[in-house]
């Protein structure tokens, strides 16, 4: 039945994605059910889409209920769902106001846009940069790729939105190289994760903000992978309490359902964005936002948070005696349920070997294991998901 479906759907699906052979019919928890009935643990949550696991009954009955009373209405309307969510977002972010989007990538669309808006306000020129930075990744749509630090994803749609410059992650002297008086904005992943799961750095993270308050420059800090609990606080920029002017956030924030924000302060708010600049016909829908707004609810009640906080030491503990038993596991790093393992050698043989096994994995680069579980991951879990890795590791040789 499986081989059916994929033969299908490769005559009918634009081939833009190398898909793993197998056909995903069933969630449950942290675990995976194909047409066949095979069982996986998955450690990829959908790119850390699924924090609160498959299947969690809270989350699914609250969008049916919304499903009966109003899906769609647009933007020309209030509704409450989208007014209740931005709410709640703005109490767990600190931030002051929400644009609600379909997608991180157009929530890094809207950041963009805003930080051009704002510097066209206050001087009339359109000549202003963005710095970002070499190896992140911010989406596929032209403003998202521009700013992508990765010259592969970028080549075949040059020439972008032009006027952007990309500096090194925790290198604060490349970052000063780079601002000139026509710099408008700095973008960052707070933990870049398609480009190798490199974290920011404290002293990185504060120098980068001091520079901006100095020179009028915003910080924008994307959060689609890393926010939304997944470092162990809502948003990993608020460990060192670096607060950005301009956050985009998605993935997790819906758990499934295509929904992101770009999230900004009063300052920038008032100063950028205005009425006619941006809008999106499904952007904070009223069934997208029933989604966010249980999903925060859950994770107060359901203490999401805490329990990255306590599991994720016990991931990296089981990760690290990984690297120090096979010789070709050069290092572990991450931050929270975010974590990888950088092997001296290409992956995919082992996400493959793992899938066959039962693991779902997935990777950031051709020599990174990237492991972003749902939140409610146990150490059992983990248990497994070690157990399996290890053989494929003991397997797999040269």
């Amino acid at each position: 039945m499986m081989k059916e479906y994929i033969e299908e759907a490769e005559k009918a699906l634009l081939h833009t994605y190398n898909r793993y052979q197998i056909v995903l019919e069933r969630g449950e928890g942290v675990y995976l059910y194909d047409l066949e009935g095979k069982k996986y643990l998955d450690f990829a949550a959908g790119i850390a889409v699924f924090a609160l696991g498959y299947g969690n009954k809270a989350y699914n009955d609250a969008l049916k209920a919304q499903i009966d009373k109003l899906i769609h209405t647009s933007n020309y309307y209030y509704n409450v769902p989208a007014v209740e969510a931005a709410k709640k977002l703005k109490k767990v972010s600190g931030m002051d106001r929400v644009f609600f989007t379909n997608s991180g990538a157009e929530a890094m669309e809207g950041a963009i846009k805003a930080a051009r808006k704002h510097a066209w306000l206050k001087d009339g020129s359109t000549n202003h940069e963005i710095i970002a930075l070499n190896h992140s990744f911010h989406g596929r749509t032209m403003g998202a790729l521009s700013v992508t630090g990765n010259p592969h994803y970028r080549e075949a749609f040059e020439p972008g939105i032009g006027n952007i410059r990309f500096a090194d992650m925790n290198d604060f002297d490349s970052i000063k190289s780079q601002v000139n008086d026509r710099t408008c904005a700095i973008l960052l992943e707070t933990v870049q994760g398609e480009g190798g799961i490199y974290p920011a750095e404290e002293d990185f993270l504060k120098k980068v903000r001091a520079l901006c308050d100095e020179k009028d420059i915003l910080l924008i800090l994307d959060e689609v992978q890393c926010g939304m609990g997944r470092t162990g606080y809502m948003f990993a920029w608020q460990k060192y309490g670096v607060k950005p002017d301009i956050m985009a956030t998605a993935k997790a924030l819906g758990c499934g359902v295509p929904v992101g924000a770009f999230l900004m302060n009063e300052k920038t708010a008032s100063s950028s964005l205005a009425a006619g600049d941006h809008g999106t016909t499904y952007g904070g829908n009223p069934l997208a936002c029933a989604a966010v707004n249980k999903v925060l609810d859950l994770f107060e009640e359901n203490h999401i948070i805490e329990h990255v906080g306590r599991i994720a030491p016990y991931l990296e503990e089981r990760l690290d005696g990984l690297k120090e038993k096979y010789g070709f596991v050069e290092e572990r790093r991450g931050a929270g349920l975010m974590q990888g393992l950088v092997l001296n050698k290409p992956v995919a043989p082992y996400i493959q070997k793992a899938l066959d096994k039962g693991l779902i994995l997935i990777n950031a680069g051709t020599n990174i294991i990237r492991l972003v579980p749902p939140l409610i991951v146990t150490e059992k879990n983990v248990d497994e998901m070690i157990g399996i890795l290890e053989s494929c590791f003991s397997e797999i040789h040269d």
